[in-house]
């Protein structure tokens, strides 16, 4: 029979590859991550003052460079919100985009905007069912409040990426059930990261790998500036978890991908 072997074709599902922290090197670093199988990169927004740098980034590396557009909760403001959504709604109408994020709740730095944080979720996510696109969440200290807005929202049109998932098996499958893939980074590399304890209880099938450069570097890299090149170690660790190669997980982690990305 003949040996069929499976190309490295990775896919970073949320890299901010617009930060600053790149400027210096950022050819040199996307390099890296060509170099490592790291291919399909999505980039999130944060708010409209990144929009500019994006769409430069995508520019200069179009085959590879995709973007969402969408509102961070941590930049929902009281003053600002209803312009900044107003300008998430007037770019999704103008151009291609791969999904609405990142958009979510995170109340690690602010409690006090809790209310408006779920009006401008909920509406993102409703403009993401208008443009049949899938969401990509952010939650940081919010996990009721971030389902109660998802069960509110429930229906064939909700699906997307639970970034940066940090929770237990239970919160797991309840963000399965609401039609997320889990969104798993460096997190999965670190001693207390604990969600390595359960995630081989989770089908291959709900995951999607992701960086959040530069941001949250995996092991051995932890506290320095994290890249897309270091997909691969999040990749090699879950190969390990799941006890399948490499380039399986690499496969179905991409199969996945493009389920929530339509690429």
């Amino acid at each position: 029979m003949k040996q069929i072997t499976l190309q490295l074709i990775l896919t970073d599902t949320h890299t901010h590859l617009y930060s600053s922290q790149f400027n210096e090197d950022r050819t040199a670093m996307m390099q890296r991550s060509f170099e490592a199988g790291i291919t399909r990169l999505f980039v999130p927004s944060i708010d409209s003052s990144y929009t500019e740098r994006m769409y430069e980034v995508e520019s200069q590396f179009p085959e590879h460079v995709f973007l969402m557009m969408g509102l961070h909760p941590c930049y929902v403001k009281p003053e600002t919100y209803e312009a900044e959504l107003q300008f998430v709604e007037d770019e999704l109408a103008k151009r291609k985009f791969y999904a609405v994020g990142e958009i979510g709740i995170d109340l690690f730095w602010d409690k006090t905007t809790l209310d408006i944080q779920k009006q401008a979720f909920k509406y993102q996510i409703q403009l993401a069912k208008k443009y049949n696109l899938g969401i990509n969440i952010h939650c940081r200290d919010a996990f009721d409040e971030v389902f109660e807005v998802l069960e509110s929202e429930k229906d064939e049109k909700l699906f997307g990426i639970f970034h940066c998932f940090t929770g237990n098996l239970e919160q797991a499958q309840q963000a399965i059930s609401l039609g997320m893939k889990l969104g798993i980074g460096g997190v999965a590399t670190f001693k207390n990261g604990k969600i390595d304890q359960f995630l081989q209880q989770i089908d291959l099938q709900h995951i999607v790998l992701e960086t959040d450069s530069p941001y949250l570097a995996p092991v051995p890299y932890r506290g320095k500036r994290n890249e897309s090149s270091y997909t691969l170690l999040v990749a090699q660790k879950l190969a390990e978890i799941y006890n399948v190669s490499v380039e399986q997980l690499a496969a179905i982690t991409t199969e996945n991908s493009k389920a929530v990305f339509g690429i």
